[in-house]
């Protein structure tokens, strides 16, 4: 039996699937553009989906609303016992039923919820890599990051502890209709985030605040208009409130979550030009 990773070549899909291999685990990894080791899957294209999941026992999955039908329908077929989808913190957040980003992970989790699968659920809040997509232009060219609410409190969660929390999911017994929601192992502030990437960097990384609709600009020239709203929000709530941070990586894995300095240092080379 094998484990097939949807979104292997994913920020958190590649390191699930490491984490598998490391534990001796059959995998199969898929991709919409497959090659000699992704074999071809379309969440999109159900007709793509039988042959990814033929023989598999186990799936990471991550959330695509206009796939899960067709996704249930061959999984079942196919046999497919357990179901670790990446879905988000977004889900049980207030404001969740005016959230897209909520929406559509709720849709998911529901569809398996009723497929008669067992599942798990991983939740993570705020990405530590989104601030690749934030950052990473000013900082490769040494101009100041431009943020709306710099001394905002967040608590970004790394993906190697999504993926080391969905690996445990899909190896071990006991985490059938399971939901974990991650978050970071400590809150930091926006500039506390900016700073620690300049100390991976060795350098003083300048800071402009701006205003919250130019910050929604800049996000927009990366991401969904859409996300870019759900990030300003965020970014205001912590202003207002400590965000949550949770141990629930460690309880499960036996590992400390990773901080976001460390973080910063594994990812130095992204921020360089």
């Amino acid at each position: 039996m094998v484990t097939v990773v949807f979104g292997a070549r994913g920020n958190v899909g590649r390191h699930v699937a490491a984490g598998l291999a490391a534990l001796g685990v059959p995998v199969r990894l898929t991709s919409r553009t497959p090659d000699d080791s992704h074999v071809a899957a379309d969440l999109e294209a159900p007709h793509t989906l039988p042959a990814a999941l033929e023989g598999a026992s186990e799936v990471f999955l991550y959330a695509k609303p206009e796939g899960i039908d067709g996704f249930v329908t061959a999984a079942r077929a196919a046999g497919v016992r357990h179901v670790v989808l990446l879905s988000s913190a977004a889900v049980v957040q207030p404001g969740a039923a005016h959230n897209p980003i909520a929406r559509d992970h709720r849709i998911v989790e529901s569809a398996l919820e009723e497929s008669g699968l067992s599942w798990t659920f991983v939740r993570p809040g705020m990405f530590a890599t989104n601030t690749r997509w934030w950052w990473t232009e000013p900082i490769r060219n040494g101009q100041a990051v431009r943020l709306p609410y710099p001394e905002a409190l967040v608590a970004p969660v790394g993906e190697r502890d999504m993926a080391a929390v969905a690996v445990t999911a899909l190896t071990e017994q006991g985490h059938g209709r399971q939901a974990y929601t991650l978050y970071g192992p400590r809150a930091l502030t926006l500039r506390e985030q900016v700073e620690h990437i300049g100390a991976a960097l060795g350098r003083r990384i300048p800071i402009e605040v701006v205003t919250p609709e130019e910050a929604r600009a800049d996000l927009g020239r990366t991401i969904p208009a859409v996300g870019a709203e759900v990030i300003i929000r965020a970014w205001e709530a912590g202003t207002r409130t400590t965000p949550e941070t949770s141990v629930i990586v460690e309880r499960l894995t036996g590992k400390p979550a990773q901080t976001f300095a460390e973080w910063a240092r594994e990812h130095a080379d992204d921020f360089r030009s």
